[in-house]
């Protein structure tokens, strides 16, 4: 490959980057709702792309649960059901075990600095809108398994919570997310223990708690134009500098 056509292919997978980034907040955050249609000429117009890019975009997504693909090249957001709201809990529980299972007592003192301050963040943003704490929450776990290092968990793990952060969007009730937040410090205190039964049982616990508490009434619906919907999330993503790929540090063997 010629360097002009491989910093093409680094610029459009930029692009489908920027435009995952603000669609998938969009959705996580309920500004999109569920069933809303995504066309490509539109996403072109709002990110100023082909509709070749936004339909690599739309892929990407439809990967991770939140958009569904359907006959003639049209996509909408993701409706799943309350069953499958509930199945995808349970899968999250096991994986998650998995997570906790491979960090309990192998963290650095970076790493617990790290999830600290993004509990803090968790617990800065409880009195705003419920999407975006479900956010912040789901982004906590995600966190989680990149630390890890297993490219294959932080996959599944991250596509997961985004369909249960879906969900969670969809099948809710009001109530406060205190209880979350001091389940993530109860994980931090174990983790950091090296509670490995502990750390695990939380986890499940966390879990299925969250899932009793939220999965209750879908949210109503509502009627806007896309264009404007995603305008504070294409800017948003205009005004800061292209993600980079998390590098999450490297877990500690108990040998160092």
């Amino acid at each position: 490959m010629s360097p002009r056509q491989s910093s093409r292919k680094s610029e459009g997978s930029d692009k489908v980057g920027t435009i995952c980034r603000a669609l998938r907040r969009a959705i996580i955050e309920q500004a999109l709702e569920p069933g809303a249609k995504l066309p490509e000429d539109a996403l072109g117009e709002r990110f100023g792309v082909s509709r070749t890019i936004a339909r690599h975009a739309l892929g990407q997504l439809a990967a991770e649960g939140l958009v569904e693909l359907r006959r003639n090249r049209i996509a909408v957001v993701a409706t799943p059901s309350w069953q499958e709201a509930r199945d995808a809990f349970d899968i999250r529980i096991e994986l998650e075990r998995l997570v906790v299972r491979q960090l309990a007592g192998r963290l650095s003192k970076n790493q617990i600095a790290t999830l600290k301050t993004h509990v803090d963040a968790e617990d800065a943003a409880r009195n705003g809108p419920d999407a975006v704490s479900i956010r912040l929450a789901t982004e906590f776990h995600i966190l989680l398994a990149q630390m890890t290092n297993s490219p294959i968990l932080v996959r599944y793990v991250s596509e997961v919570a985004y369909r249960c952060c879906l969900t969670l969007s969809m099948f809710s009730r009001p109530h406060s997310s205190e209880c979350a937040i001091n389940e993530h410090r109860q994980l931090i205190a174990a983790l950091a223990a090296g509670d490995e039964a502990k750390v695990m049982a939380l986890m499940h616990t966390h879990l299925d708690s969250v899932a009793s508490r939220a999965l209750v009434t879908p949210a109503p619906p509502r009627g806007r134009d896309l264009l404007d919907i995603l305008a504070p999330y294409a800017d948003e993503e205009d005004n800061e500098p292209a993600a980079k790929p998390a590098k999450s540090a490297r877990v500690r063997t108990a040998a160092e």
